[in-house]
């Protein structure tokens, strides 16, 4: 990178974030060129720009995740600078407010029509099915899904021992789902150690999972995993409960699904309220 043209402050940043922070080229490139070209548009050194030229400077962005990256950018060159003594002032720009994206999600009866759709004549569409309602049945994530083997499955019960941070956990699961394992598990060609396989007998691969999700349903398979838990919170399951089928470390993670509760509740309001 050509340094020749660079504030003495913005060089000595390019610097840290090299050598003392050890950042990848593709993050200090990223860096720079957001810095850069604050400082060539308003043909000033950043560190002598005031707030109110700099947000003049990133509000052409729109797009408040692209804004909010640039934002960063601006509050770590501003915090080194602080920190280095070049600034005798601690700035820190407020980021943009991005609205939560609420998670998406099937209806019951959308899983069950889109069932129908399945050819189960074959093993390969007897897989496609018990797949399908052990994601819906269990909640889980595809890593934990496609680790599955027979020995994780006692009577109702799931034992996750493959989970993300390697937390253990058992929930159960229905038994329709344990009946459509069966079903394909009777049928599969091969008898091998993971119940997810190919049409060569080899361990079923996420893309694989996904092709299947989305030829029957349309969504990828961490859909089936929001399904699971709004199905189990408009049924009125407690959000701690939840928690604990999902895995989720904290339960704020969990809380996304409480759209489903306000929404229940918008809904009894209009439904019953005489304003509505």
């Amino acid at each position: 990178m050509n340094t020749s043209h660079l504030s003495n402050e913005l060089e000595a940043f390019l610097e840290y974030i090299s050598v003392t922070k050890a950042l990848s080229q593709k993050s200090i490139e990223a860096y720079m060129s957001d810095l850069v070209s604050i400082e060539e548009e308003l043909k000033k050194p950043l560190i002598n720009l005031d707030t109110k030229n700099i947000l003049s400077f990133l509000s052409r962005y729109t797009n408040k995740r692209t804004l909010n990256r640039k934002l960063s950018s601006v509050n770590a060159f501003l915090d080194f600078c602080y920190k280095s003594h070049f600034s005798e002032q601690k700035t820190k720009q407020k980021f943009a407010k991005i609205p939560k994206l609420l998670p998406k999600f099937l209806t019951y009866e959308e899983f069950k029509n889109s069932l129908k759709l399945i050819d189960r004549s074959s093993w390969l569409g007897l897989r496609d099915y018990a797949l399908l309602m052990f994601l819906y049945a269990s909640g889980t994530r595809i890593s934990e899904c496609l680790a599955l083997e027979l020995q994780d499955l006692e009577d109702d019960w799931l034992r996750i021992s493959h989970a993300k941070g390697e937390k253990e956990r058992i929930v159960p699961i229905a038994k329709v789902a344990i009946q459509a394992i069966n079903e394909y598990i009777k049928e599969k060609p091969k008898d091998t150690l993971k119940v997810w396989i190919n049409y060569k007998a080899e361990p079923l691969s996420r893309i694989s999972a996904y092709k299947i999700t989305q030829r029957y349903l349309g969504v990828s398979p961490h859909v089936l995993r929001h399904s699971y838990a709004t199905a189990l919170i408009s049924g009125g399951a407690d959000l701690r409960v939840v928690q604990e089928l999902l895995g989720h470390s904290s339960l704020l993670t969990t809380q996304i699904y409480t759209h489903i509760q306000k929404q229940d509740l918008k809904n009894t309001v209009e439904a019953c309220h005489p304003f509505a």
